[in-house]
């Protein structure tokens, strides 16, 4: 499988929605590791653009200088939050400029591409040309495209009109959009712009800090043409860069992770047509997995709201497993989600500190004190064992439906739903009590057992959203290969009679805030 990530624009500093959108596919890139699967995860980061090109000035650099710190800055907090990449994509690579230009020039070899004059409006913030569609009911062009002019000029253009009835009966045809409720969004929008065609240069008298256009270096390319690229750029497309992996091999079952707020048009619309016109067949077409928003009651994220959540504050003051744990708990994919610090302390407090800290606790601790640290399970088993044996194999299973429809809060409640199941197994069993007997004592450790291996298997679950703490869990239970483990394999008995585990110590220490 490949999974990128929408490459972060480096006009400002990541927000909470990068760090979401990053961590969501590093957990599912983990995920499928644990499953056995194949996996290349690809991310970077967008340095081109006419507002690049303005923020510099302003701020006194060359472009080149100013996307070098800001990128920087989204690699720190990558290395920070646990989110491992095999491919790292920079747009002012050399190997992504020559890739963008060979595409140019086999289109306009192809007749794809056409050169012609236009007189009309064009959008500085979202750097794309305006049509009468893009009015309200007022006929004024809406506060979301910013600073708007009116521009006569020369540019090159993409026939996308040329491919937009490919288009919609590719999308009648296959499920390539999830959460499949976003579909409807993109056929619209594809209805409402059947015959337009795409500007995909700008005048270097107009804006200079982009790819040179081949056959034109008068102009530079688009900024979205150039960044969508990067998703096979970087994984070897046209075979000229060794040090890419092999296309066609990396190139199979392809899930773009991307916001919705860029699934129309640029993902959606232009980059199935530009693929389809490079001669893509249906076949390769990747699968679109689009996010929703982080808000602040109600409202978007934005710099003149001033309500932007930085994730590099979370991470220091909560810690990377709690601002891991929370993005990936309390967001319905596709959907928009109030972003909450108490709730953020809440999930990790209650279902990690509480929930599975406890059962940690139960489990290793106590085996320490009645059973010197030594795993026994004896026969005969009681109904209660069997009950919660099958617990665990409920939760395995509704774990990877969730993670295979790429649901991970739908996982994690599939995990926790078994971690309470063992606190009530213990509550019932009292291991603790029946320790007073000395003629329970197999019985005992019997109970232990099963909470010590129900621990083996929650670590395993849950390492690909928290993978430092899976490994505290795992150096505890005495198995340095737990995590090795490939979730197919997993079966009750991991655990085996004999087995001596390390003293235990807090995994999950509670979020307390002074007030």
């Amino acid at each position: 499988m490949l999974l990128t990530t929408a490459i972060d624009y480096t006009n400002g500093k990541p927000h909470i929605g990068h760090a979401y959108e990053k961590i969501l596919t590093d957990v599912l890139a983990r995920y499928q590791r644990l499953s056995g699967n194949p996996v290349f995860f690809l991310t970077g980061v967008d340095q081109h653009g006419q507002k690049v090109e303005q923020t510099a000035a302003k701020e006194g650099e060359t472009p080149a200088a100013y996307v070098e710190r800001i990128t920087a800055g989204f690699l720190a907090l990558w290395e920070k939050t646990g989110v491992h990449y095999d491919g790292w994509a920079a747009t002012t690579d050399p190997r992504h400029k020559h890739c963008v230009q060979d595409i140019l020039t086999d289109l306009k070899d192809k007749g794809e591409l056409y050169k012609k004059a236009y007189s009309g409006f064009y959008s500085v913030r979202q750097e794309q040309f305006l049509t009468d569609r893009d009015r309200d009911e007022q006929g004024n062009f809406g506060p979301e495209w910013g600073e708007v002019v009116e521009i006569q000029e020369e540019n090159w253009y993409f026939r996308l009109s040329a491919h937009t009835s490919w288009l919609q009966e590719f999308l009648e045809k296959n499920d390539a959009i999830l959460p499949t409720f976003r579909k409807a969004e993109l056929t619209n929008a594809i209805a409402r712009n059947t015959s337009l065609d795409l500007c995909i240069s700008r005048p270097k008298a107009r804006m200079s800090w982009g790819i040179e256009i081949p056959f034109d270096p008068d102009y530079v390319t688009y900024v979205w043409f150039d960044a969508l690229i990067n998703y096979i750029s970087f994984v070897g497309y046209g075979g000229k860069e060794s040090t890419f992996p092999d296309f066609a091999t990396t190139w199979q079952n392809v899930v773009h992770v991307i916001g919705k707020d860029i699934m129309v048009p640029a993902h959606g619309i232009y980059w199935y047509c530009m693929l389809h016109a490079m001669g893509f067949t249906d076949a390769q077409m990747p699968r679109l997995l689009v996010h929703g928003w982080w808000n602040i009651r109600g409202e978007k994220m934005s710099k003149s709201l001033g309500n932007i959540v930085d994730p590099n504050e979370l991470a220091d003051r909560f810690g990377t497993d709690a601002l891991r744990y929370y993005l990936c708990r309390d967001i319905v994919i596709g959907r928009d989600s109030d972003f909450d610090v108490e709730r953020l302390v809440m999930l990790f407090n209650t279902e990690l500190a509480n929930e599975l800290g406890n059962l940690c606790n139960r489990a290793l601790n106590m085996s320490q004190r009645f059973t010197a640290g030594v795993l026994h399970c004896y026969q005969p088993l009681q109904e209660e064992d069997h009950t919660l044996q099958q617990s665990l194999t409920d939760s395995h299973k509704n774990y990877r439906d969730a993670m295979e429809n790429f649901d991970v809060a739908k996982a994690l409640e599939a995990l926790n739903r078994h971690v309470v199941n063992c606190n009530i197994y213990a509550e019932r069993m009292k291991p603790w009590e029946m320790n007073k007997n000395p003629d329970n004592k197999e019985r005992v450790a019997t109970v232990l057992y099963h909470l010590a291996e129900s621990v083996a298997h929650c670590a395993v679950m849950l390492s690909p959203v928290l993978p430092d703490a899976a490994a505290k869990l795992a150096a505890q239970i005495d198995l340095p290969g737990l995590l090795e483990n490939k979730l197919p394999d997993l079966t009750w008995g991991m655990l085996p009679n004999g087995h001596t585990i390390q003293k235990p110590s807090p995994v999950f220490p509670r979020i307390v805030i002074e007030a």
